[in-house]
């Protein structure tokens, strides 16, 4: 990452500006933060704009692919088929790692909304505890915060009133995103509810209150509500009056079922379990991933012959060659690998990327769940360079 930026940054750090970082952010959340965020951000501009162009080249031929997007409707759980797919995802992440050349290697691509309000509120955390160049962009393609709240406003609510429109969730009190929740209810006025709280009178669906729900803001995550085996007050497959912003079906139909059919230089080699035909001997250099958990849950890095065993239905799962990705942000504490995921919002026929989400880490997973015991990792946000 930008080195003058780097070395200025680690210069003037101190523990006190760290804690500062840490109260301003809770403070602007107005909730605790469950997860860690990182002492540092990065600094970049070539990079993300590589990733931002790598990403749009992997949504556009798959959204163009009929064969592929029948396959992919195929793969939905009968349970959690919902009528009336739109023709195009409205929110995608796309995360990529550097290999030994610091080319971007695509870890995953999710048509399933991240922290949109968390994120900026993260950068701007930083900018403000650190005294950071106010030249330095917190939003990606020459965003401001005004474009950035205008087009989420607009993905949100698409013209309804706020006041009719919410975020969806299973037990959203309890979630580790609750910040993300309580903020986009202050930037945007959409307010979470728990899914299992919603009342249904026929085709329509309304909060405990009363209040009809127009528009969903879908954060409910179908893996979780398998897992947990939750009974909701509704049925996915229902034909409903309201409108999905993100509508479910796309977390199944761009996903890692997705990563078999991509080809791309930033995509490293993806199969289906059930379609490899004799193990590698070398798995220590691939990763097992069952298709559609979340947050890492399930993943194994070099996973053994034994592990591939224990997989009761192979059609779900695939195998990846394992990128190294290599350490890049250094810190008082040693280099340090980054993840970083580009956000993404449909505006009319274009995808925009409106800003960042990363991870920094030194073990073999990045996420923030496996990296809770060490200092210089965790969350973080990207600025781009002027």
């Amino acid at each position: 990452m930008t080195e003058s930026y780097r070395a200025a940054y680690n210069a003037a750090f101190t523990p006190a500006r760290y804690e500062a970082f840490q109260r301003l952010l809770t403070e602007r959340c107005g909730v605790p933060i469950a997860f860690r965020c990182a002492e540092t951000p990065c600094f970049e501009a070539a990079t993300l704009e590589a990733m931002i162009t790598a990403g749009r080249e992997l949504i556009v031929p798959l959204l163009e692919d009929a064969d592929y997007l029948a396959r992919a409707a195929e793969a939905i759980p009968e349970a959690f088929r919902v009528p009336g797919t739109d023709s195009a995802p409205l929110f995608v992440q796309a995360d990529f790692g550097l290999d030994a050349n610091l080319q971007p290697k695509l870890v995953e691509i999710q048509g399933f909304p991240s922290l949109y309000a968390f994120q900026p509120t993260l950068a701007e955390a930083y900018r403000d505890a650190f005294a950071l160049d106010a030249t330095l962009g917190a939003y990606l393609e020459g965003g401001t915060a005004q474009s950035n709240d205008a087009a989420l406003m607009q993905a949100f609510c698409n013209g309804h009133d706020p006041h009719e429109v919410f975020l969806l969730e299973l037990d959203p009190q309890s979630q580790k995103t609750l910040p993300d929740f309580v903020l986009t209810q202050k930037r945007y006025g959409v307010r979470m509810l728990d899914a299992r709280e919603v009342v249904k009178r026929g085709t329509k669906l309304y909060t405990p209150e009363g209040t009809q729900i127009k528009r969903v803001y879908n954060r409910v995550i179908v893996d979780e509500v398998i897992r947990k085996n939750i009974t909701l007050p509704f049925d996915f497959r229902d034909e409903l009056d309201l409108e999905w912003a993100g509508h479910p079906n796309w977390y199944f139909l761009l996903s890692k079922f997705s990563l078999p059919f991509l080809t791309h230089p930033s995509v490293p080699k993806t199969s289906f379990l059930s379609e490899v035909t004799a193990l590698p001997e070398n798995l220590e250099d691939f990763v097992l991933k069952p298709l559609f958990s979340f947050a890492g849950l399930g993943v194994k890095v070099g996973p053994t012959k034994a592990d591939i065993a224990e997989v009761v239905d192979p059609t779900q799962w695939i195998l990846q060659e394992r990128v190294n990705f290599i350490p890049t942000i250094q810190t008082p504490e040693g280099p340090t690998k980054v993840e970083v995921r580009i956000m993404f919002v449909r505006v009319g026929e274009h995808y925009r990327a409106l800003t960042t989400l990363l991870r920094l880490g030194r073990g073999k997973m990045l996420g923030v769940d496996h990296n809770r015991d060490a200092t210089w990792i965790g969350a973080s946000a990207a600025f781009t360079v002027p």
